[in-house]
């Protein structure tokens, strides 16, 4: 296999990352804020790495307090920051040009990877990072008569580089020798709690109310925090982080199909266009060649 099971685990991340919408919709008819909804994906994940390092490796939970900046990096810095962020760009500008700016994540990735391990910076990863850009532009439907703001703007690429700022914080980590399981473990349980103290614990009573409410919100964090995070800090272990991050932009082209599927939302030629050229992105990527 090579490296097409960590290129395999990175796009099942970006595609199980693609149902959020989904789950977010359906979390906000049950009465869950923003906050809330992270809590939920971050609280649940954390208990199921809990539950896994429990049956395979319980020396999994020990962290040297010297390494703990990475996981509050990761936990804090990036997945609880880059939700709120995100969250709050949505309510100064459209979802769409929201989502644009997210997706400037691979360009700060290859950054930062760059300087900090000397990624290399190759023709290839630039235009792959541009194809899929224009890619997540056009699936985003950018342009679509909404209003845009100087801190809708900020707000936008803090989710951007906060989003990037995952795969720098897990490379440290896995550098330092940390397992998948233990960098998602501290991850999400931090950004839970982290959530919970911004919002509040009134999801409680909302969750444990009925049956269904319990096992959705266990779905959630099941289907977009364990499995994904899992798959793509696993991934990160065979790729390099530009690489990984710009193959994740699957996500946007997932959600789209979902919206199509689901809800029953048109396919626009600008999004089968969009869908197209993430598409070929990815596979650009995975080309052979001894310099890529």
């Amino acid at each position: 296999m090579g490296k097409n099971k960590y290129t395999l685990a990175v796009l099942g991340a970006g595609t199980l990352w693609g149902f959020m919408g989904f789950f977010r919709r359906t979390l906000d008819t049950m009465g869950l804020s923003a906050s809330n909804c992270i809590a939920v994906r971050g609280i649940f994940a954390a208990l199921l790495f809990g539950i896994a390092m429990l049956i395979t490796d319980r020396k999994a939970f020990k962290v040297k307090l010297r390494d703990a900046w990475c996981f509050l990096g990761s936990g804090i810095v990036s997945l609880l920051l880059f939700s709120l962020c995100y969250f709050k760009a949505m309510d100064y500008m459209s979802l769409s040009n929201a989502a644009i700016l997210l997706y400037t994540a691979p360009c700060f990735v290859i950054l930062f990877s760059a300087l900090l391990f000397n990624e290399k910076i190759t023709a290839r990863k630039l235009a792959a990072m541009l194809i899929a850009f224009a890619g997540c532009c056009l699936v985003s439907g950018i342009g679509t008569g909404s209003k845009i703001s100087t801190t809708g703007i900020l707000f936008g690429l803090g989710s951007g580089i906060c989003y990037a700022l995952f795969s720098i914080f897990s490379r440290f980590a896995i550098n330092r020798g940390y397992s998948t399981f233990t960098i998602n473990f501290y991850t999400c349980l931090l950004a839970g709690l982290g959530a919970l103290i911004v919002g509040g614990v009134e999801l409680v009573p909302i969750i444990t109310s009925t049956v269904p409410n319990f096992l959705f919100a266990a779905a959630t964090g099941l289907v977009t925090c364990f499995l994904p995070y899992l798959c793509y800090t696993y991934g990160l272990t065979g790729l390099e982080n530009g690489k990984a991050s710009i193959m994740a932009s699957i996500e946007p082209v997932v959600a789209t199909l979902c919206g199509i599927f689901i809800y029953h939302e048109a396919l626009t030629a600008m999004s089968a266009v969009g869908i197209l050229l993430v598409l070929s992105a990815i596979v650009l990527l995975n080309l052979k060649s001894k310099t890529a």
